[in-house]
């Protein structure tokens, strides 16, 4: 290990240290989130952080006039009801009708505190529906939280990597683990954290066509909404429209976050939208846990009531104003969140310029998007051991392996905070750890 890097040596070791990590590669985000501030306090050296996927856009202007206005209105004193307001409930409808072109009656819109809620709230309704459905299915690579999830719950989940099951190849390898009877629900991010790729239209039909089949609810994280920057999918009611799973199947939960596609990620308000047949669906084993034997109020008035009672209340009305900008067509909010893509591009390059490759590359046979994430390796590096050498060159990131995927020699690099005046950094910065190692 060169001792003449870009960050101090021995700054970086001391800290390291300071916080009991014996592994650096297979600390948690927040881990290196920590370790990274820590080692720029002392030093005063801005790091390329690419480590958290949180905006680094402005909040959008209409939500935060919006809240403004509520909170002067009294609404802080005031409990919202704990399925939503019904402005915020109608624009869901709505914007899941004009950019994803699927109907949803409103009853089943609601608000949750952050998207990460609303997949809380699935696991724990889905896995009690029927007694012998006990497990979650990953489709990796994905979110490490959402299996911290199921852990604190208790409940069971497999994993595979879908890169080596892409198009028709994905038939097979659901129906051998869905095949089983154990599996409650599914749940896959799309555009994908950490890898960005998208389903294609075959591989969302067989999700649902076997859905169907197996009787499995589907949980579509859809955090980074329409944020596949190769179609331009700003505009409501017409096509082309966000991809998703309800097309091919009725038995679906939407997760839609307003962190990035709006940039509202403090104030915690994400949108979970129950399609009509689950919301009335009938599931007797419900009652072991619940008051209630009918999905969408086991899901209501059992688990979202028990878990927040709510979502704030002042939020609320920030998120229905956006929406409806956003519905009425009056505010293009991908035109905004465009710069993720643009300046992934260019990042790309810097690195795939020094030695690094893409890991995740391709949709089948499509070039990848570019967007929120990209995911880089470096030749004779494992992902633990690339990240752990290149915090010494001001650079953080994730290692793959804590997300599920096969591919254990990768990094998920985030783009969002990494401003473009750190571009000449960035390229130093790489330029000199390829000088160092040298492929």
């Amino acid at each position: 290990m060169r001792k003449d890097t870009p960050i101090p040596y021995d700054v970086i070791n001391k800290h390291i240290e300071l916080m009991k990590l014996d592994n650096v590669g297979k600390a948690s985000i927040r881990e290196i989130k920590r370790l990274v501030d820590n080692v720029e306090e002392e030093t005063g050296q801005r790091y390329i952080r690419m480590e958290m996927g949180i905006p680094g856009l402005a909040p959008c202007e209409v939500g935060v006039e919006a809240e403004i206005d509520a909170l002067n209105q009294g609404v802080a004193s005031l409990y919202a009801d704990i399925d939503g307001i019904k402005p915020l409930k109608k624009e869901i409808s709505r914007f899941i009708k004009l950019f994803a072109d699927t109907d949803v009656d409103p009853r089943g819109c609601l608000p949750t505190v952050g998207s990460m809620q609303g997949s809380f709230a699935a696991f724990m309704t889905c896995n009690r529906m029927y007694k012998e459905k006990d497990t979650v299915l990953f489709i990796d690579p994905g979110f490490p939280v959402h299996k911290q999830q199921c852990q604190v719950l208790g409940i069971p989940f497999e994993s595979f990597d879908v890169y080596n099951y892409r198009g028709e190849k994905l038939r097979d390898k659901l129906e051998s683990i869905l095949s089983k009877g154990n599996i409650s629900s599914m749940l896959y991010s799309n555009p994908n954290n950490p890898a960005w790729i998208c389903f294609t239209e075959t591989e969302l039909e067989i999700i649902g066509e076997l859905a169907n089949k197996y009787n499995v609810v589907v949980l579509e994280d859809l955090a980074y909404f329409a944020m596949d920057f190769r179609k331009d999918i700003s505009k409501p009611g017409q096509p082309p429209y966000q991809a998703t799973v309800a097309k091919y199947t009725d038995n679906y939960i939407l997760l839609i976050s307003s962190s990035k596609a709006f940039s509202y990620a403090g104030q915690r308000i994400g949108m979970m939208a129950l399609s009509d047949k689950l919301f009335d669906t009938k599931a007797p084993d419900l009652k072991r846990y619940y008051a209630f034997d009918t999905f969408g109020r086991a899901m209501v008035f059992g688990t979202i009531y028990a878990l927040s009672a709510g979502t704030t209340h002042s939020s609320q009305y920030a998120l229905a104003a956006i929406l409806k900008e956003a519905n009425d067509g009056n505010y293009d909010f991908i035109d905004v969140v465009k710069e993720y893509g643009e300046k992934a591009k260019i990042m790309k390059k810097m690195f795939t310029d020094n030695g690094f490759e893409i890991v995740y590359d391709k949709d089948e046979d499509q070039p990848l998007a570019d967007g929120f994430y990209f995911t880089i390796s470096y030749p004779g590096f494992t992902g633990e051991e690339l990240i752990e050498r290149l915090i010494y060159y001001g650079i953080s990131a994730i290692s793959l392996a804590i997300t599920g995927s096969e591919r254990k020699e990768g990094l998920r690099a985030c783009v969002s905070l990494v401003s473009r005046d750190q571009f000449p950094d960035l390229k130093k910065r790489v330029e000199k750890f390829n000088e160092h190692h040298p492929v």
